[in-house]
Protein backbone atom coordinates (compact mmCIF):
# COMPACT_ATOMS: atom_id res chain seq x y z
CA UNK A 1 0.00 0.00 0.00
CA UNK A 2 1.79 3.44 -0.92
CA UNK A 3 0.16 6.94 0.88
CA UNK A 4 0.26 10.51 -0.24
CA UNK A 5 -0.91 13.23 1.88
CA UNK A 6 -1.82 16.40 -0.79
CA UNK A 7 -1.94 20.11 -0.25
CA UNK A 8 -1.70 23.21 -1.79
CA UNK A 9 1.64 24.05 -0.17
CA UNK A 10 4.99 24.56 -1.73
CA UNK A 11 7.37 21.58 -2.35
CA UNK A 12 9.55 23.08 0.41
CA UNK A 13 7.22 23.84 2.93
CA UNK A 14 5.97 20.09 2.62
CA UNK A 15 9.25 18.82 3.07
CA UNK A 16 9.44 21.01 6.44
CA UNK A 17 6.49 19.55 7.16
CA UNK A 18 7.55 15.65 6.79
CA UNK A 19 10.24 16.25 8.37
CA UNK A 20 8.88 18.27 11.37
CA UNK A 21 6.73 15.98 12.40
CA UNK A 22 8.53 12.79 11.11
CA UNK A 23 5.94 11.41 8.24
CA UNK A 24 5.89 7.91 7.29
CA UNK A 25 4.68 8.62 4.02
CA UNK A 26 5.42 11.65 0.74
CA UNK A 27 3.59 14.96 0.81
CA UNK A 28 2.76 15.91 -2.72
CA UNK A 29 2.22 19.73 -3.74
CA UNK A 30 -0.48 21.04 -5.72
CA UNK A 31 0.15 24.75 -5.64
CA UNK A 32 -2.63 25.55 -8.54
CA UNK A 33 -5.06 23.29 -6.83
CA UNK A 34 -5.89 21.91 -9.73
CA UNK A 35 -5.79 18.35 -8.28
CA UNK A 36 -7.82 19.52 -5.49
CA UNK A 37 -9.93 21.01 -8.44
CA UNK A 38 -10.70 17.46 -10.01
CA UNK A 39 -11.03 15.71 -6.82
CA UNK A 40 -13.84 18.37 -5.70
CA UNK A 41 -11.96 19.26 -2.65
CA UNK A 42 -11.03 22.94 -3.35
CA UNK A 43 -12.61 25.51 -0.78
CA UNK A 44 -14.71 28.37 -2.48
CA UNK A 45 -12.11 31.20 -3.15
CA UNK A 46 -9.42 28.72 -3.82
CA UNK A 47 -6.98 28.83 -1.03
CA UNK A 48 -7.31 25.70 1.03
CA UNK A 49 -8.45 21.78 0.26
CA UNK A 50 -10.84 20.44 2.15
CA UNK A 51 -9.56 17.31 4.04
CA UNK A 52 -10.07 14.33 2.41
CA UNK A 53 -9.27 10.88 1.73
CA UNK A 54 -8.93 8.74 -1.29
CA UNK A 55 -8.43 5.23 -1.82
CA UNK A 56 -7.41 3.69 -5.14
CA UNK A 57 -6.54 0.18 -5.26
CA UNK A 58 -3.52 -0.78 -7.47
CA UNK A 59 -5.68 -1.47 -11.24
CA UNK A 60 -6.44 2.54 -10.09
CA UNK A 61 -9.75 1.66 -9.36
CA UNK A 62 -11.36 4.77 -6.38
CA UNK A 63 -13.26 2.25 -3.98
CA UNK A 64 -14.10 4.86 -1.39
CA UNK A 65 -14.10 8.67 -0.43
CA UNK A 66 -14.14 9.72 2.75
CA UNK A 67 -15.04 13.97 3.45
CA UNK A 68 -15.76 13.71 6.44
CA UNK A 69 -12.12 13.07 8.33
CA UNK A 70 -12.18 12.99 12.10
CA UNK A 71 -8.19 13.96 12.28
CA UNK A 72 -8.34 11.84 16.06
CA UNK A 73 -9.17 8.94 14.15
CA UNK A 74 -8.41 8.73 11.42
CA UNK A 75 -5.75 6.67 11.36
CA UNK A 76 -7.42 3.39 12.48
CA UNK A 77 -10.64 4.52 10.82
CA UNK A 78 -8.71 4.22 7.33
CA UNK A 79 -7.22 0.97 8.80
CA UNK A 80 -10.70 -0.79 9.29
CA UNK A 81 -12.10 0.20 6.10
CA UNK A 82 -8.80 -1.08 4.12
CA UNK A 83 -9.57 -3.93 6.17
CA UNK A 84 -12.99 -4.19 5.27
CA UNK A 85 -12.43 -3.71 1.81
CA UNK A 86 -10.05 -6.33 1.23
CA UNK A 87 -12.99 -9.04 2.49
Amino acid sequence: MTVYGISLDSVADQARFVEQHELGFALLSDPDGSGATKYQVLTPGGRYASRATFLIDETGRLRHIDKQVRVETHGSDLIELIESLRD
